[in-house]
């Protein structure tokens, strides 16, 4: 079989399972309209892109249809970028100005207008066999990879301000959610790099190369989409959206005055700490696996600003870990009691507010050195 035929039909393969993906996305009830509707995007403008190979059986030399489809490539990742907004952000609206995202696709198709767009079939076919001389596809060609290059870096900061945000915020357990994230990012941005070097090598003396690193990128790329949508369907709440309002506390403490801070500042943050230990430890928030510091300042009457300074700023601690030490104390707390030896480490870690095994382990490690269960095998044999 040539590869011709191979890529023929590891195409076919591809456009099936992406369309049908779409039409799911498109169709099936939930509250994550916005983001199902642009990854269902995501889904068709790629099918698009790698319709190539049939589209060529299809229809005969260069058309405008042809290489409008080409152009497709440039919505790629921008879509993708608005969909990784709408996971991260709960308040994500598509809005007039996202229309911007559209300026390469339209430069690019507007550089083809008047020497492929606006002439005869002759004209086109020159056009195309003189292609690595032609100044507007030289132009395509980097403007498309400038543009995934600053997309993906974009992307990429993106994700690390909403993780940050999640972590001075939140206590919940869905901040694997982000790691995911980006991980699936890392995965793409390499689909991408090997995408960069499938079109040098295109126009190099190594077409053929380029040819197989195409049905490479066709099979990855199929994987790569199945393997998303299988993780977020089997996990619906795997995303747990921030609100874009929020600001980092780093932010904050750069629009304050700079100078040092007063003596009845000083009484005011003491004040406010002591409020806040004596709340955590009579009330217990922490059990609550979906704990806020929105809950916490509503409780304890300290706006949340406020809040969010004393936690993230003067403590030196992120709101996710400074809850985290609460419910690894209270789990060492039942470690010691003998008379809950019989308790699991599974039972324990959603007693005090964990939700995953992995989150308990990381934060109980990162509290004790040790692991939950080698810390309850050292406390029994310390008792011999």
């Amino acid at each position: 079989m040539d590869k011709i035929n191979v890529l023929i039909i590891v195409t076919t393969i591809s456009l099936l399972i992406s369309l049908l993906l779409a039409i799911f996305l498109l169709t099936v009830k939930t509250k994550h309209r916005v983001s199902n509707a642009l990854f269902a995007a995501f889904l068709l403008v790629t099918a698009i892109d790698v319709f190539e190979p049939w589209f060529n059986i299809l229809f005969d030399g260069p058309s405008n249809l042809g290489m409008f489809r080409s152009s497709f490539a440039f919505l790629q990742i921008p879509v993708f970028y608005l969909y990784v907004l709408s996971v991260c952000y709960s308040d994500f609206k598509l809005k007039p100005k996202h229309l911007l995202h559209l300026l390469p696709f339209l430069v690019g198709n507007l550089m083809l207008l008047p020497r492929f767009y606006g002439v005869d079939t002759a004209s086109k076919i020159s056009f195309i066999q003189n292609r690595q001389s032609m100044i507007e596809l030289q132009f395509n060609h980097i403007l498309i990879h400038i543009q995934i290059v600053i997309y993906i870096i974009a992307v990429f900061r993106l994700l690390r301000k909403t993780k940050r945000l999640y972590l001075e915020n939140y206590a919940g357990k869905n901040i694997s959610s982000y790691n995911w994230l980006f991980q699936f990012t890392v995965v793409l941005t390499i689909v991408y790099m090997a995408a960069l070097l499938k079109n040098i090598l295109k126009f190099s003396d190594y077409p053929h190369v380029s040819e197989w690193i195409k049905i490479g990128l066709l099979v990855s790329q199929l994987f790569i989409i199945c393997w998303y949508l299988f993780k977020a369907l089997n996990h619906p709440g795997l995303f747990r959206n921030i609100d874009s309002k929020l600001k980092l506390v780093s932010e904050m403490v750069s629009e304050k005055e700079s100078g040092e801070e007063s003596a009845a500042d000083e009484k005011e943050y003491n004040e406010e700490l002591l409020k806040l230990k004596k709340y955590m430890v009579e009330k217990k928030p922490f059990l609550n696996s979906s704990l806020t510091i929105q809950d916490i300042s509503g409780d304890i009457e300290i706006p949340v600003r406020d809040l969010s300074l004393l936690i993230n700023h003067q403590l030196g601690q992120h709101f996710y870990d400074f809850v985290n030490t609460y419910r690894i104390e209270a789990a060492m707390e039942i470690l010691k009691d003998d008379t809950k030896s019989k308790v699991t480490i599974l039972e324990i870690l959603y007693e005090v507010g964990f939700n995953s095994k992995s989150s308990f382990n990381t934060a109980f490690k990162k509290h004790t050195g040790t692991t939950p269960t080698y810390y309850r095998k050292e406390l029994q044999v310390s008792e011999l």
